[in-house]
């Protein structure tokens, strides 16, 4: 893989409009109709949120992430996909580069919902 080359830079403000946060994915299941869309239930400490991510051919088992932690983007618009609510997008890492995507994570335990930046 040859790395992308770097986005035009943005200012800090642009940057700050993002709500990054860590949660812990509680359970992964499939959305009726979809070959490629899974929902996760993700807990984000004061509440739960309902995260929909085209992860099926990505990985043999997509439930194997399930009690693992990861970041998401928590302030996008929520969007219908395939009748699921989607209140947020996992960060992952590798997709956009054609190779197997892997979870943005913490690198140990933190509480849900704890901001990254």
């Amino acid at each position: 893989m040859s790395p992308a080359p770097v986005k035009p830079p943005v200012s800090i403000d642009i940057l700050n409009q993002l709500d990054i946060r860590a949660g812990t994915i509680e359970s992964v299941s499939d959305v009726p109709g979809s070959d490629k869309l899974v929902q996760m239930r993700v807990h984000f400490g004061d509440h739960h949120r309902t995260i929909v991510a085209g992860m099926k051919g990505e990985r043999e088992n997509p439930r194997e992430i399930e009690g693992k932690q990861a970041l998401f983007v928590v302030n996008l618009e929520p969007r219908k996909m395939r009748g699921v609510i989607s209140e947020g997008m996992l960060f992952d890492i590798g997709y956009a580069d054609g190779i197997r995507p892997v979870l943005a994570m913490p690198e140990s335990p933190v509480p849900d919902g704890s901001r990254a930046g």
